[in-house]
């Protein structure tokens, strides 16, 4: 910045010419200490002159002690000896280790004595560039505040030095990066002087006066004072002055001028203020103007930080901004376009900017977002896109139209995780209809999201969960997710503490658990253990947990009887179900890995099978079998599993719906399945006679025949009571009779039923069927009888 001639505002002494030329620094530095104004006016000058010269002059002055009496001399009485202390001090202070220095020596206070209007320009000039240098460090900021400097640095932003007003800048500016100064600009009156300076015609001014407005009007009172000083039609005029415009690109103030502006304009008062005025019509005639890359992407910027709230949101589509929007997505910087598209996702918050930028054509612009080699850009399409299609069918179904469904689901597999969160909000979003749904899955999204789904981000986690549930909703795709090896991960992501993406895990868990097959899995993969562990927490239960676990043990009811010994009315078994007794824990094996386990001591394990499409899974061999497998012993691919026939339970099921089903009264269907049952599993047993009734022997028997744990109830012809009770319930289905299967303690079990029948004779209710002792006796439920069929 060029420099004006500088004249003392009086000269207090005759200056008398002291030769100091030809000394050394050493010599010059004791002369500071003279008792004579006149040596220490020209010493203090030659000190300002050897410091200009260079870093290492000044560290020689810094070490040979010339700090010390300079402070003392810039509160000197004779005002040219002030002078030039200051010019000394401030040209050294511009040094790092000087700067340092002088932090130690607490000159602050000292130097803001010397800042009134009174004072020499000169000392104005070069008190401020000491400042300026000091107030970069937090320690000094605070001293500059609590010296109270922030008044007379304000005032000297009206100097009419130019370099007095640079400075000064600098110390304000350092000065409101912190709150408490910030707030108070406005109080001492720094606001018009600031937009003052906008009018300088040093660039350098115009940039730290902008910098200063735009940490300043964070404040609220600070923006009130900035509009009653009418600081946007100020901004606009820069921003519109055809040489300014020039001035801004060159000196970056654009950027600066469009934030001070959008700080100001994320104030809703302020904003209806300059709408009623006309002022935001104004705007968005400059925002069509700029043609330069830089400029445009600086509008955008401005546009998305005035967008976010929801009032803004509904003056700026007023003033269709959408336009503006769709516009900067076609030119061919992807910093703009990248910028725009966050633009594009703050107006999306506001409902009918979705309807406007899909009429615009906005949303193939942004699909062609998604295909670019820019991440950024990418990512920043893919967040426009799914805060447009949220609750939002049109917007998804053009999305769709464009062809966006495939890319996205290409995204799912990307680097970024941003952009792959983004991308499963979006096709979320877009499942929702039929058509595109299904669409979405012929591209392959089941096995897209299995990456996902493993990821470390958080957001990632929760969307991909979500969006799985949300596709995850027909047989076909539940299939493609197991095939794919979706449920694993999706197990795994019950062990998160994240409440979203333990809530979202759950919902899939949920949805996925429709098919028997996915549920099997799913608790191979430790899915009920978690979930009871989750349902048992406090902190991590909800009903979303609850709720996942009564799908996944409705989906797998041998594993829901063995875990809570109770099947409802609405629980029908079929074939491959099972009994393996009362478990603490979910047990680990599929019905086909504990029919290949070796004979063991433990209880057999009962299962139904009630078809015929089944050859036995246990059939000796011939000779001839033997002989083909030694002469091939490596040739032969073992047969799939299958469950053993059950012809006896087949004559039964037959016989049930034959002679039992016909029957009228609920009464006697009930009372006759009973007596059936009892009689295949051999008839009635006085209960004093109990233990001499041979079940545990009979049971041996049949797992010593079979060579199985694993015991068909059709087989059993000495049942005992939870023998009984599972052939009931399992008749009872057969038939539509309304039944429950309950586990007691030391093999008991029993059903209870629901009649409902008519007859006036009979009254309706819950009834517990003895199937033990009196064969087709009901009782009802907590009479002594009732109890003691349970627990003696």
């Amino acid at each position: 910045m060029a420099k004006k001639g500088k004249k003392p505002s009086e000269t207090p002494c005759k200056e008398t010419v002291v030769p100091v030329e030809g000394k050394t620094p050493a010599t010059v530095v004791l002369l500071l200490s003279s008792p004579e104004e006149d040596i220490l006016i020209k010493a203090s000058e030659a000190i300002h002159t050897f410091a200009e010269k260079g870093d290492e002059n000044k560290i020689t002055l810094l070490g040979l002690g010339a700090l010390e009496p300079l402070c003392q001399l810039i509160t000197h009485s004779n005002k040219l000896v002030r002078r030039n202390a200051f010019m000394a001090l401030g040209i050294m202070a511009i040094n790092g280790d000087v700067k340092s220095a002088l932090e130690r020596i607490h000159v602050i206070p000292s130097i803001i004595d010397k800042l009134s209007l009174e004072e020499d320009i000169v000392v104005h000039e070069f008190a401020t560039l000491c400042l300026a240098s000091l107030s970069l460090d937090f320690v000094s900021k605070v001293q500059i505040f609590d010296s109270n400097g922030l008044p007379p640095l304000i005032q000297l932003l009206s100097s009419p030095d130019p370099d007095v007003q640079k400075n000064s800048l600098e110390i304000i500016l350092n000065l409101v990066q912190d709150y408490q100064c910030r707030v108070v600009v406005h109080e001492f009156g720094g606001i018009p002087p600031l937009l003052e300076l906008l009018k300088s015609d040093f660039p350098v001014i115009q940039h730290l006066a902008l910098e200063t407005l735009q940490n300043v009007t964070t404040d609220r009172e600070t923006r009130n004072t900035f509009r009653e000083e009418q600081g946007f039609e100020k901004l606009m005029d820069i921003l519109n002055n055809t040489v300014g415009l020039w001035v801004c690109v060159c000196f970056d103030l654009h950027a600066e001028a469009l934030d001070a502006l959008a700080n100001y304009l994320s104030d809703s008062e302020s904003v209806q203020q300059i709408h009623e005025s006309g002022g935001l019509t104004r705007l968005m005639d400059f925002f069509l103007t700029p043609n330069l890359p830089e400029i445009q992407s600086n509008v955008v910027k401005c546009i998305t930080r005035v967008a976010q709230s929801p009032e803004n949101r509904k003056l700026l589509h007023e003033q269709h901004v959408e336009k503006v929007l769709v516009e900067y997505l076609s030119v061919e910087d992807n910093g703009v376009k990248m910028s725009t598209c966050q633009a594009v996702a703050a107006m999306s918050l506001h409902l009918d900017s979705k309807g406007r930028f899909q009429e615009l054509g906005g949303i193939p612009a942004l699909v062609d977002g998604l295909c670019t080699e820019c991440l950024k850009l990418r990512e920043a399409a893919t967040q426009a896109l799914a805060i447009l299609t949220h609750s939002n069918d049109t917007s998804a179904m053009a999305l769709y139209e464009a062809g966006g469904h495939e890319i996205l689901v290409q995204q799912l597999q990307g680097s970024c995780a941003r952009s792959v969160a983004n991308a499963a909000a979006a096709l979320c979003n877009m499942a929702g209809q039929e058509v595109i749904r299904c669409s979405i899955l012929a591209h392959g999204v089941m096995q897209a999201l299995v990456e996902p789904m493993k990821s470390t981000d958080t957001q990632v986690l929760v969307n991909a969960t979500l969006c799985l549930a949300v596709l995850a909703c027909d047989t076909e795709a539940r299939a493609e997710l197991q095939s794919a090896g979706g449920l694993q991960p999706l197990v795994n992501l019950l062990r998160s503490y994240h409440n979203e993406v333990l809530q979202n895990a759950c919902l899939a868990v949920n949805v996925c658990a429709s098919d028997e097959p996915a549920a099997v899995e799913m608790c191979k993969f430790g899915a009920l253990e978690l979930l009871r562990e989750i349902n048992q927490s406090a902190n991590r239960r909800s009903s979303f947990s609850e709720l996942a676990m009564i799908s996944l043990l409705n989906s797998n009811l041998s594993v829901k009887y063995s875990l809570t010994g109770h099947l409802a009315f609405t629980d029908i078994v079929s074939d491959g179900f099972y009994d393996a007794g009362q478990v603490r824990a979910p047990l680990q094996f599929t019905l086909e890995e504990l029919s290949k386990k070796p004979v063991n001591q433990q209880r057999p394990i009962i299962v139904i099978n009630t078809t015929t499409e089944y050859e036995p899974f246990h059939k000796e061999k011939t000779e001839d079998d033997g002989q083909k497998d030694e002469s091939q012993p490596g040739s032969p691919t073992e047969e799939p599993w299958k469950m053993m026939d059950d012809v006896s339970l087949q004559v039964l099921v037959k016989e049930t719906k034959e002679s039992i089903l016909p029957l009228d009264d609920e009464r006697e269907q009930c009372t006759a399945l009973a007596r059936m049952v009892s009689e295949a599993m051999g008839g009635a047993v006085e209960m004093e006679k109990l233990h001499e009734f041979p079940w545990v022997l009979h049971l041996s028997e049949l797992k010593f025949q079979l060579q199985s744990n694993v015991i068909p109830i059709g087989m059993i012809t000495r049942g005992i009571y939870c023998h009984r009770a599972l052939l009931f319930k399992c008749l009872a289905d057969c038939i539509g009779m309304s039944s429950t299967l309950v586990r007691g303690e030391y093999n008991r079990a029993w059903n209870e039923v629901l009649l409902l029948s008519g007859n006036p004779s009979s009254s309706s209710g819950r009834y517990m069927v003895d199937l033990m002792h009196q064969p087709g006796r009901l009782l009802a439920p907590s009479t002594p009888a009732a109890v003691q069929y349970q627990t003696i």
